[in-house]
């Protein structure tokens, strides 16, 4: 069985990925975090919901890419005319 990780994904985020990346490592559908996000920090006056959001941006790291072939980087040396 993979390891669990907490990340922030590149591919499915909105502003920084802390409720995407929650939602994948709970095993619950993005929104329903967003959602419940909004909803706690609305009833807790808009500033510790955002200061939370920010510290976890933080703290979570991204997600690292996968380099495939496509991905993989190309350098073209240029040859020196004598």
């Amino acid at each position: 069985m993979a390891e669990k990780k907490l990340v922030r994904p590149k591919n499915d985020r909105l502003i920084a990925g802390v409720c995407s990346g929650i939602g994948r490592y709970i095993g619950v559908d993005p929104v329903v975090v967003r959602l419940a996000w909004a909803v706690i920090s609305f009833f807790s006056y808009v500033i510790p919901g955002v200061l939370v959001y920010i510290l976890a941006m933080i703290i979570i790291p991204e997600e690292e890419e996968e380099e495939g072939v496509l991905d993989a980087e190309f350098t073209v040396k240029e040859e020196k005319k004598a």
